[in-house]
């Protein structure tokens, strides 16, 4: 019988976001913050110590993972850690998220160990704009990176758009007609607030917007763990999603845990709630206390980030937790 995790209300946790560093080659405006200090080498989990941890939480039901960071490519020696993972015979799907920098020079080794699908970070199409937002002049990086995975087959290859309020929300359309002429998804992301509240362009906003240049047709299924609102335009290559933590939510749907760099297992982005796995494997802990701490850890996830804190606010930094 396959081993499950589930929780207190009936959700079945098959879905693990890995952050295999803190750090970052861009400072986006939305992620770092300017009080948030990169942690110690020997704070960041080893390859290995990573590895044990996926291999004993797909001993429990975990059959997904996402890498994420920082900036996952900056990590050295990251495709040994996929390929670890890739030897694990109960993960089925294994992808990741970038922001493109350096998706050019990785993205045969990552084909090739076993990464199909990737998700990039990309809020802008506008050159002076992608600097004013991450502080380095890399567009033409993240294109390339975007042409060099699409021909080499990525499926699904998705673009990641945080939509930021009387920042790039005019920018919008731009990205959707991407999907008319390449198989990208585009997906548009509500802007979560870090620490503090803050208004936001909402699913409403993005859809009325999206609809003023053609027809949606919803599709119902496409490859992936998330939960976006797929739609698409006729006959476009590609697909739009909408995802929308803050106006509509999804928590009753969902199916992940995260893995920081540093070893603490958090139920929920917005909660501040974690596990010490690092703090227990370091101090001699066996297999079987390990997943007892995840199991455990699970039966205590809330329904909705709304039970503690009262809002929805990400409480750690996102270069921090792996968003």
């Amino acid at each position: 019988m396959k081993s499950e995790i589930i929780d207190r209300f009936g959700r079945r946790i098959d879905y693990l976001r890995v952050s295999v560093t803190d750090r970052c080659n861009l400072k986006c405006i939305y992620c770092n913050l300017d009080d948030f200090t990169l942690l110690e080498r020997e704070e960041i989990l080893t390859l290995e110590e990573t590895a044990r941890i996926i291999k004993l939480a797909s001993e429990l039901g975990i059959s997904k993972i996402r890498i994420t960071g920082g900036e996952p490519l900056i990590r050295k020696n990251l495709i040994h850690l996929i390929r670890m993972i890739g030897n694990i015979s109960s993960i089925n799907d294994i992808s990741i998220t970038t922001n493109g920098i350096l998706l050019s020079e990785f993205a045969k080794e990552l084909f090739t160990a076993g990464i199909k699908r990737v998700n990039i970070s990309l809020d802008t199409l506008k050159r002076d704009r992608f600097k004013e937002i991450t502080k380095q002049d890399k567009l033409n990086n993240v294109l390339d990176g975007i042409e060099t995975v699409l021909r080499l087959g990525f499926e699904p290859v998705k673009i990641n758009v945080v939509v930021i309020k009387g920042l790039n929300e005019d920018e919008i359309l731009d990205f959707a007609e991407l999907t008319k002429r390449k198989p990208l998804v585009v997906r548009f992301i509500e802007h979560m607030p870090i620490k503090e509240p803050h208004s936001y362009f909402s699913l409403r906003d993005i859809k009325k917007e999206l609809m003023t240049i053609g027809e949606l047709i919803t599709v119902s299924t496409l490859k992936g763990n998330g939960p976006a609102y797929y739609m698409k335009y006729k006959n476009a290559k590609g697909v739009i999603g909408i995802i929308a933590p803050m106006s509509k939510g999804f928590c009753d749907n969902c199916n992940r845990l995260r893995l920081t760099a540093d070893g603490r297992l958090f139920l929920c982005l917005m909660s501040d709630t974690f596990v010490n796995l690092k703090g227990k494997m370091r101090n001699g802990g066996t297999n079987k206390e390990i997943k007892t701490l995840i199991k455990d850890a699970v039966q205590k996830k809330q329904l909705s980030p709304t039970e503690s804190e009262g809002k929805k606010i990400i409480w750690e930094p996102m270069a921090s937790i792996g968003g």
